[in-house]
C-alpha cells in the first residue's frame, strides 16, 4: 500500500509547498532524471544550417559521437532559441537515413553508385570547364564585348552570410556566368 505522501497533493498541503512548484511534485522518477548534456566531453559552438538567420547553436559530444544540440543562450541573434527545424538538429545528425558519401548515377543509369569526393570535384570542375569553353560568348550579335556564358547557372544557399556570397558571385562573374542566384528566404 502507498503512503498518503506519495499524492502530490497531500505533499503540496503537508510540506508547505502550496503552489506545487517545489519538491512536492517531484516523483522518484523524475528526481532520477540528469540532462543529456551532464555526460558530454565538449561543446562545440556551431550555426544551425537551415536559414540564412544564423541562430548559434550548442553541440555537445561524448566520445566523438553528438548527444545534444541545443541554442546558444549567449547569442546575440537567437539568444537560445531554435525553431522546429534547429531544434530537430540531433535527428538530422543521427538519421540512419544520411548520406554520408558522394552518390553518382550515371547518364542513363539506373542505380546509385559510390564516388571518392576527391573524384566527384574533379568530374564537376572539368564539366564546367569544358560547358565554359563550348558555350562562351565573347561578343553579342552587335559585336559588343560580353564576355560570358549562359548555359551554366549557380544557385547559393540561405546559410551563407554576406562575405561567403560576395566571395561566390565573385568566382562566378569571373567564370562568366550571368545567372547566379540565391534562395534565401528572408
Amino acid at each position: 500500500m502507498r503512503s498518503p505522501l506519495s499524492w502530490p497533493v497531500l505533499r503540496q498541503l503537508s510540506t508547505g509547498d502550496r503552489l506545487g512548484r517545489g519538491h512536492s511534485v517531484q516523483s522518484a522518477r523524475s528526481a532520477a532524471l540528469k540532462p543529456r548534456i551532464d555526460e558530454a566531453d565538449t561543446v562545440a559552438h556551431s550555426i544551425c544550417p537551415y536559414c540564412a538567420v544564423g541562430c548559434a547553436q550548442l553541440v555537445y559530444v561524448r566520445d566523438g559521437e553528438v548527444v545534444q544540440i541545443e541554442g546558444d543562450p549567449a547569442s546575440p541573434v537567437s539568444r537560445g532559441r531554435l525553431c522546429p527545424k534547429g531544434a530537430g538538429s540531433l535527428g538530422y545528425v543521427k538519421s540512419p537515413l544520411r548520406e554520408t558519401t558522394v552518390k553518382y548515377r550515371r547518364p542513363y543509369g539506373t542505380s546509385w553508385e559510390e564516388l571518392p569526393l576527391e573524384h566527384a570535384l574533379e568530374m564537376i570542375a572539368d564539366r564546367v570547364i569544358a560547358t565554359r569553353r563550348e558555350t562562351w560568348q565573347d561578343t553579342d550579335a552587335h559585336g559588343s564585348p560580353t564576355r560570358r556564358t549562359l548555359c551554366i547557372a549557380n544557385l547559393g544557399r540561405a546559410t551563407r552570410d554576406n562575405e561567403e556570397n560576395y566571395t561566390s558571385k565573385k568566382l562566378m562573374s569571373a567564370l562568366g556566368f550571368v545567372q547566379v542566384e540565391n534562395q534565401a528566404r528572408i
